[in-house]
């Protein structure tokens, strides 16, 4: 990759966008467009690209990596006090340079969801696709129009695995419906499965740095500082003016004379809030934090995708293609549910929790990672202290609704049904797992199996009621001049992966300003 240059270094600026992943990048891109508005772009992590992040069939080398914030969640209860591992791209682009690069617009439910939270038909399914169609470049084919133009490359693999197809022909097998792509009438279906589409290429990861952020890179409105831990923000008379920011182990303020938006995603966000007085009062005032503004939603409502792989053995070596994960699954487990409350990720490659595979794996293998679509549980994130070095506090609280335990169940289930349909039975061995070392306990093998997806999200949830952070403008509520712009923003999480409604969050928060700064002058 290409050196960056960095604009020269000054500490005042227009507009401050702390983080640079699938929101951070395009919200500075877009602002950074108008050549009198000086941006500078704040990220923690540094530049270096591994050879397992640019690869695109290596990111499961990258979890837990140097490039992972890898925070670690609290002993669950309800995973027999196991711990997940929460991963995060500390690194420019931020998760997008280090997830399975799986392209997925969330369901027609999802976005008309938050369009009914905020009143705001703005995050309705109908204009988030003209979103979409805007932003995409999308190499495939699909049941809907999709963009060609956007600075984010879609492709849809143009030589799937041999058990990504199969796949396909036994979910029509179990009379769930196929599509030619995820991305279209899939995404108003309540049961489907579809090749999946993904931000690679030639092999080669796509994230969203280099799609937005790194083709201006010469512009002189635009500074980008790598390394640079956000410490806290700086607020006077009820309005964020600047953030403090950790540079080689010292503090430096950077002021921001329209706009600051964090883009620090759904652990740090709440974390830079509650460390600058933003949260719930009491629990401010007992860390000794001086509170600016009274906001009980900071940190709470978190969710994720808890998924329970299953693992199968290939008869032969099949090596994984493209992003090693080309099929995608929906499926509602009660007919009378009119949306998908599972989803299912292929891997072609064995993948299980660290207590499973211990017991042994199979050297060639694929898996089916099915989750929870919709989880009924909700964690939080909170400060141990007001000691920014101490670690954050994660609980999950997973599985704690009886109704998340029957989903996951019946997601395994499925997955087990897909398995050991005739097109995949023709490529399998055997079930590894469950298997019959879990043989008539499945609610075992769900607490021992489960994993994150890593899509930790909904810490600072938009909204119009007591707990929630932000409004439909993605302001947060009490504080002038300050956004946030990412996976924390949404009520509840997407249905499926959750880079692509980020980066809409992004394209978002950068319409609301653009307008916003035009009017102004």
């Amino acid at each position: 990759m290409q050196d960056i240059v960095l604009s020269p270094l000054d500490d005042a600026f227009d507009v401050i966008v702390c983080g640079s992943g699938a929101a951070g990048s395009v919200v500075a891109r877009r602002l950074s467009d108008d050549p009198n508005v000086r941006v500078l772009l704040l990220e923690a992590g540094g530049l270096d690209f591994s050879s397992a992040m640019l690869d695109a069939g290596r990111w499961p080398e990258n979890i837990g990596g140097p490039q992972d914030w890898s925070f670690l969640a609290e002993p669950d209860k309800g995973l027999g006090n196991r711990q997940l591992l929460m991963s995060m791209g500390k690194v420019v682009g931020g998760s997008t340079s280090i997830n399975a690069m799986i392209w997925a617009r969330g369901h027609q439910s999802d976005w008309d969801h938050y369009a009914a939270e905020t009143g705001d038909p703005g995050w309705s399914y109908q204009s988030v696709l003209d979103i979409y169609r805007s932003i995409e470049d999308y190499h495939g084919i699909c049941d809907l129009p999709r963009g060609k133009d956007g600075p984010m490359r879609v492709n849809q693999p143009d030589d799937p695995h041999p058990v990504a197809l199969a796949m396909l022909e036994s979910a029509r097998s179990l009379g769930i419906p196929t599509f030619v792509s995820p991305n279209g009438r899939m995404m108003e279906a309540k049961n489907g499965c579809a090749i999946a589409n993904v931000r690679a290429t030639g092999g080669e990861r796509l994230n969203s740095f280099d799609s937005y952020i790194r083709p201006v890179l010469e512009r002189k409105n635009l500074t980008v500082l790598t390394e640079a831990m956000v410490d806290r923000l700086v607020i006077e008379k009820g309005r964020a003016v600047g953030v403090d920011v950790v540079l080689q182990g010292r503090t430096q303020r950077f002021t921001a004379s329209q706009q600051v938006v964090l883009s620090t995603g759904a652990i740090n966000t709440p974390r830079i809030l509650m460390q600058s007085g933003i949260g719930n009062e009491v629990e401010l005032k007992q860390l000794g934090i001086p509170v600016v503004q009274h906001l009980p939603g900071v940190g709470e409502n978190l969710q994720d995708h808890l998924v329970i792989p299953s693992v199968f053995e290939f008869y032969d070596e099949m090596p994984a293609r493209s992003n090693g994960s080309e099929a995608m699954l929906y499926a509602a487990s009660n007919p009378d549910l009119d949306s998908p409350d599972i989803f299912i990720c292929q891997g072609e490659f064995p993948f299980a929790s660290p207590e499973v595979a211990q017991k042994g794996m199979p050297e060639y293998g694929w898996s089916l990672v099915a989750g929870l679509a919709q989880p009924k549980n909700r964690g939080r994130v909170k400060l141990r202290s007001a000691d920014r070095s101490d670690p954050i506090l994660i609980e999950l609280n997973c599985l704690s609704d009886p109704e998340d335990l029957i989903v996951a169940r019946a997601a395994v289930e499925l997955s087990r049904d897909i398995g050991s349909a005739d097109a995949l039975r023709a490529l399998t061995k055997r079930q590894v797992y469950p298997g019959t070392a879990y043989e008539g306990n499945l609610d075992l093998y769900v607490r021992e199996g489960a994993v994150s997806l890593w899509h930790q999200t909904c810490t600072a949830k938009m909204g119009t009621d007591s707990m929630s952070v932000v409004d439909g403008k993605l302001r947060v509520y009490g504080i002038e001049g300050l956004m946030i712009a990412d996976g924390s923003v949404f009520p509840r999480i997407p249905s499926g992966n959750t880079m692509a409604p980020c980066v809409v969050v992004g394209e978002r928060a950068a319409q609301i300003l653009q307008r916003e700064m035009r009017t102004a002058t």
